[in-house]
């Protein structure tokens, strides 16, 4: 790739920027096509054509306005048609030297914009660390108060569930022994009733 001061060549003409020097390879491939494959025997279709191209507007660089041109001559010099029957070949670009001269001072200042842009961007990575580390500290209380809470959660759930039955299951015990022990005592009472019965 060239260097940012040395222009590009393409079919003679020097960019300085690359995107121009694109767009003008684009342009050289449009107009290789053309010569290829547009009848020059047919006047009519030629100014359609070049109508067309002028009307859409499809060449901007030199190497485009050079093929337009070069149709323009072609028409008013070789097919009788007069400047006044064949649209005037539009220009992209303005030659007062005023203007040039403002458009230098434009660049400058955009190109000093674009070098001031990466200290926007540290406003916006701090920001973003910040952000990240505070969620990071939301995730880790969540974590602490899930684990140490009394509720069954998807971490404690095996053990709140073995403590809940284990609860349950001694319940049970302790009725079952409660029960056992007011059965012996209704027994004896009942026994003692008929001993008392069988000495009268």
């Amino acid at each position: 790739m060239a260097k940012k001061d040395s222009p590009i060549i393409v079919q003679g003409y020097a960019f300085y920027n690359e995107q121009d020097a694109i767009l003008a390879e684009t342009e050289r491939k449009k107009v290789e096509y053309l010569h290829t494959h547009l009848n020059t025997s047919d006047p009519e279709k030629v100014l359609a054509v070049y109508s067309k191209a002028v009307n859409d507007r499809m060449f901007k660089t030199p190497i485009g306005v050079d093929f337009l041109r070069e149709m323009q001559t072609y028409l008013v010099e070789q097919c009788d048609y007069s400047y006044s029957d064949v649209p005037p070949i539009p220009l992209f670009v303005e030659y007062d030297k005023t203007l040039r001269d403002r458009e230098v001072i434009n660049h400058k200042k955009i190109t000093e914009k674009k070098k001031d842009k990466p200290k926007e961007k540290v406003p916006f990575l701090f920001i973003s660390i910040v952000l990240n580390i505070a969620l990071i500290a939301a995730v880790i209380a969540m974590f602490v108060i899930t684990v140490n809470s009394d509720q069954p959660n998807i971490i404690n759930y095996e053990t709140a569930i073995t403590n809940k039955y284990s609860f349950w299951e001694q319940e049970l015990t302790d009725r079952e022994q409660k029960l056992r022990a007011k059965e012996s005592e209704l027994k004896e009472r009942e026994s003692a009733l008929e001993n008392t019965g069988t000495a009268q």
